[in-house]
């Protein structure tokens, strides 16, 4: 993997679990607002759709630069719009990584998998 498709990964590795966040905090304070006077929903509407946004840019350009099957990529966006996908999410994208450094590390060794 090429350093610019391991910062692509690590991007939208870095962004997921915020989002995942904000879109549950978002998800309380609509249950507040509703229950209380207690009203921050544009406030965090506005946080999560910036993270969101930034989700799907950095979605857009890991797909482009690791060249996922549109099943992978399609899990990974899939994951963006669920409560608590951002954390999955960020824990396989993290997997992924790992699994790439041992791969070159295998390559540039000249360990052959048996």
């Amino acid at each position: 993997m090429d350093f610019k498709t391991a910062t692509a990964l690590r991007r939208l590795r870095l962004v997921s679990a915020p989002e995942a966040v904000s879109f549950l905090l978002l998800l309380i304070c609509s249950v507040l607002k509703r229950t209380t006077d207690f009203d921050a929903v544009p406030v965090m509407g506005w946080v999560h759709a910036a993270l969101f946004i930034l989700y799907l840019v950095f979605w857009a350009d890991a797909w482009n630069r690791t060249r996922w099957k549109w099943q992978t990529a399609a899990l990974y966006f899939a994951l963006a719009v669920l409560p608590t996908g951002g954390f999955f999410a960020e824990r396989m994208l993290k997997r992924e990584a790992e699994a790439s450094v041992i791969a070159a590390r295998a390559r540039r060794e000249g360990v052959v998998n048996v």
